[in-house]
């Protein structure tokens, strides 16, 4: 299987009804959430982090840190 194959495909009118305004812009439009409003800048619970596009594991919350640029990392 490529590459291309493995890519999730919908249209700008799905992803909008999948996502919120906020993920669309992110995800979707190359945006960024201003440093420091996120919503998991404070948030230190235990698990995955997946992504809110196509549910893919991005990270383990144990490897999370303060970068000190406003975005977790």
């Amino acid at each position: 299987m490529s590459a291309d194959d493995s890519k999730v495909r919908k249209s700008a009118a799905e992803w909008q009804e999948q996502l919120t305004p906020e993920q669309f812009y992110v995800l979707r439009q190359s945006g960024t959430e201003r440093p420091g409003t996120g919503p998991h800048l404070n948030n230190y619970e235990h698990g995955r982090y997946d992504c809110a596009g196509c549910g893919q594991p991005l990270f383990l919350s144990d490897t999370k840190f303060d970068a000190g640029c406003g975005w977790p990392s």
